[in-house]
């Protein structure tokens, strides 16, 4: 009997011992197809990109040569004023806001001039780049405007200040530089407005989806701050 149990025992242990390495050697042959098969989709031609171009409804997609590159949307000449005249219309705006550090001591001015300069700085930035990658100029040409010095060149703009504004806003401190500073901006910000909704009336323009993103977001930017404006001034906003 004794032989007999520990016999039994020892086919047990045997069984056991070969559905545990069964078991090991079925793992391990999982992982390796696994782990195997993105190393060699991997080592296939890794330098060789693939374009594949989405087909019309119905029709099937097509894979193009890798030195295909993407092409950008076309453009209309109004796009290529607008960003080059928002350029100028944000610089005078960022001018503005540099002057509250030294003019006023109103910490909630403070907070909005830094917001405004910061977000006006990056859209310049971004007008700048979407000028660039098309190969137009940053600034409006002069030479198509013959006899138009730059401060009529700013009044194209809408809601600029003027010189005369502009300085007046810099002999002004505390209060009676807030009450300007705040009129102005409200001016400056509304002329934005005119000057998007301008190029959406216009037939053609606004199509480029970059362009597009960056005007609705600025329209909406403004719009706000021209609230927060109007309610600093203790006016009911629009």
């Amino acid at each position: 009997m004794k032989s007999f149990h520990f016999k039994r025992q020892d086919n047990l242990r045997s069984v056991t011992r070969g559905g545990k390495c069964r078991t090991r050697m079925a793992a391990a042959s999982t992982l390796a197809v696994l782990f195997g098969l993105p190393v060699c989709a991997q080592q296939t031609n890794p330098a060789t990109p693939v374009v594949v171009q989405p087909g019309a409804p119905g029709q099937p997609t097509r894979t193009l040569p890798p030195s295909t590159r993407a092409t950008l949307p076309p453009r209309s000449p109004e796009d290529v004023k607008f960003m080059q005249g928002m350029i100028m219309h944000h610089a005078q705006a960022v001018e503005m806001t540099a002057l509250i550090e030294s003019h006023t001591e109103n910490k909630d001015l403070r907070l909005l001039g830094a917001r405004i300069s910061h977000s006006q700085s990056e859209e310049i930035k971004f007008m700048q780049r979407w000028l660039e990658a098309r190969g137009e100029q940053i600034s409006l040409p002069m030479d198509n405007m013959p006899g138009m010095d730059m401060s009529s060149h700013q009044m194209l703009m809408p809601g600029m200040l003027t010189p005369k504004q502009m300085d007046a806003l810099r002999k002004a401190k505390g209060a009676e530089f807030d009450q300007l500073f705040l009129t102005g901006m409200i001016q400056h910000h509304s002329g934005a407005l005119i000057m998007v909704k301008d190029l959406f009336d216009t037939a053609g323009a606004g199509q480029d989806a970059e362009l597009f993103n960056f005007t609705t977001d600025v329209d909406s930017g403004q719009r706000a701050e021209i609230r927060i404006m109007q309610s600093m001034l203790g006016e009911k906003p629009l």
